[in-house]
């Protein structure tokens, strides 16, 4: 549904992108992750066609972005960063002049901006001009522009950015919702929106790709993947955990707790059950890490940001 050859960028004879490729499949729901200033919103820009790249290819559902970009945009909803939208406009009459600019008419517009209604639960602002609305609302009528048309392809430049966390919850539902049926790109520097919504992952730093892989996977690849948390109202002995089999660090976790980082590969749990048993200690909490996203974003990207 995408496939981006080689894609590439300067600003001011800087490099913002630079050689990225990849291909994203249909239905998929992919994070494009990176730091500020990676070349996330730069890469979407070239994507939908609104930014001419210096190098390289883009092709929607096997259309030339830059040779055939009416086409192209046929199939493509595009939420910008900042979700930005006419004001002074009501959220009806916007939705209604975004339908006509799509070719819709007459009895089809009018289904088509109810249906978007509908979805994005935007029936109590219909007629609420667009700069009176909360930011999570304007994150929607965002949506609902995009969506309109009932594209294929989707691509979302940090949808929940900026929002309280109610109102990422209630923009996260949403795109989930959108998800069936559509191939879906969201640039996003927020970890959490990864783990919530994508199946598969692009790191970029520095306009580079660092990762392609899915959030499992790029977990495994953290320092704490099996790793085990432990908290004890009775004192624990660090270095008795610290001679358990497997143990690589063994770190503090707030007030009676500690974490056991494991040596690449191994697993320490029944290791650490069996002294915890033998020992006598009755843990309040007992966890088993699935790694962390932000160590493994932290270590792929700083040299990138170097």
């Amino acid at each position: 549904m995408i496939e981006v050859f080689g894609l590439g960028k300067r600003f001011a004879g800087k490099p913002a992108v630079r050689g990225l490729s990849f291909c994203v499949q249909p239905g998929e729901v992919v994070g494009f992750l990176g730091p500020n200033g990676a070349g996330k919103s730069t890469t979407m820009r070239m994507l939908s066609g609104f930014l001419t790249p210096d190098a390289g290819e883009v092709r929607l559902c096997g259309l030339d972005v830059q040779r055939q970009t009416v086409a192209a945009q046929r199939l493509l909803g595009y939420l910008p960063e900042g979700a930005p939208c006419y004001g002074e406009m009501q959220v009806g009459a916007f939705l209604a002049f975004i339908g006509k600019v799509r070719g819709y008419k007459g009895a089809e517009l009018a289904q088509r901006v109810q249906r978007v209604l509908d979805l994005l639960e935007l029936g109590e602002v219909c007629a609420q001009r667009i700069d009176t609305l909360s930011k999570g609302f304007n994150r929607r009528v965002g949506l609902a522009q995009a969506v309109l048309h009932d594209p294929q392809v989707l691509i979302l430049d940090e949808p929940t950015d900026g929002l309280d966390p109610n109102q990422k919850h209630q923009v996260r539902e949403l795109i989930r919702g959108l998800s069936p049926g559509r191939t879906i790109i969201i640039s996003t520097h927020i970890l959490e929106e990864v783990s919530a919504l994508c199946s598969r992952v692009l790191l970029i730093g520095q306009g580079e790709l660092l990762a392609d892989a899915t959030p499992h996977e790029l977990e495994k690849q953290s320092r704490y993947w099996q790793a085990v948390t432990l908290r004890c109202r009775q004192p624990l002995d660090a270095g008795l955990l610290a001679q358990v089999p497997g143990v690589q660090a063994v770190e503090p976790a707030g007030e009676g707790g500690w974490t056991l980082v494991p040596e690449p590969g191994q697993v320490i749990y029944p290791a650490v059950n069996a002294l915890l048993q033998q020992q006598g200690w009755v843990p309040d909490e007992l966890t088993i890490e699935a790694g962390r996203l932000d160590e493994v974003f932290r270590r792929l990207t700083r040299g990138a940001q170097q």
